[in-house]
C-alpha cells in the first residue's frame, strides 16, 4: 500500500499541478498588464490576481480531495506561490497602489520561510510540508493584493476594494509570522529526523 502511495506521488500529471503551471505562465501577463499606461490594464490585472489566487486553493482542495497529491506538486505549489506573490507586490509598489511596509512585511516573512526550507534541506532534513498557517497566509495576500490594485484603478467601487484590502491583509501578515514560528520546531525535527537516517544508514 505505502509503495502505491510512493507510486502515486511520483505523478506529474495531474490537475494541481496543471493550475501550478497555469499560474507560472500567467506571471508574465499580469506584468503586461499592469505595465500598461493610463492605468488601463489595472482592473484587469487585478482581476486576473485575483483568479490565480483562487487557483491556488483549488489545486490544494483537489489534491487532497481526489488523491492527486505528487512529490512535484509538493515542491512546485511553493515556489510558484512565493514567485507570484513576490512580483505582484513588487509590481504594485512600483505603480503605487501598494504601502511599501507592508510588501516589506510580506516579503520578508516569504524570504525567511524558504531560506529555512533551504537550510534543511541543505542540512540533509527531511522534506517539511506547507502548514495551514502558511497557505492561509499566502490566500489571505492574494485577495488583498488584487484588492490593493483595484483600489487604485479608474473604476467606481475603488474605495470599497482599498477599504476590503486592508481587512483581508492585516489578518494575512499576522498569520504568515506565525506560521514562521511555528515552522522553527519542524525545522529542528526535520533535522534531527534526517541526521538520525543518516545514522541509521551508517551503521
Amino acid at each position: 500500500m505505502r509503495q502505491a502511495r510512493r507510486h502515486g506521488e511520483d505523478r506529474i500529471l495531474t490537475v494541481p499541478n496543471a493550475l501550478t503551471l497555469v499560474r507560472l505562465l500567467c506571471i508574465p501577463l499580469f506584468v503586461w498588464l499592469i505595465a500598461r499606461p493610463h492605468r488601463s490594464g489595472w482592473y484587469p490585472a487585478a482581476l486576473l490576481l485575483g483568479g490565480l489566487g483562487v487557483t491556488d486553493g483549488v489545486d490544494g482542495f483537489v489534491a487532497r480531495h481526489f488523491n492527486q497529491v505528487s512529490t512535484l506538486g509538493k515542491v512546485l505549489d511553493p515556489v510558484a506561490d512565493r514567485l507570484l506573490l513576490g512580483v505582484a507586490a513588487v509590481s504594485i509598489i512600483v505603480v503605487g497602489a501598494l504601502p511599501t511596509w507592508v510588501a516589506v512585511v510580506a516579503l520578508s516573512r516569504e524570504a525567511l520561510v524558504a531560506i529555512g526550507f533551504l537550510v534543511v534541506a541543505a542540512g540533509g532534513g527531511r522534506r517539511m510540508d506547507v502548514q495551514w498557517a502558511g497557505k492561509a497566509a499566502t490566500f489571505g495576500l492574494m485577495v488583498a493584493l488584487p484588492l490593493f490594485l483595484a483600489g487604485h484603478a479608474n473604476d467606481d467601487w475603488h474605495r470599497i476594494a482599498e477599504t476590503l484590502a486592508w481587512v483581508g491583509v492585516i489578518p494575512a501578515l499576522v498569520v504568515g509570522w506565525y506560521a514562521v514560528v511555528t515552522y522553527v520546531p519542524m525545522a529542528r525535527a526535520a533535522l534531527s529526523e534526517g541526521r538520525g537516517q543518516r545514522e541509521e544508514a551508517s551503521t
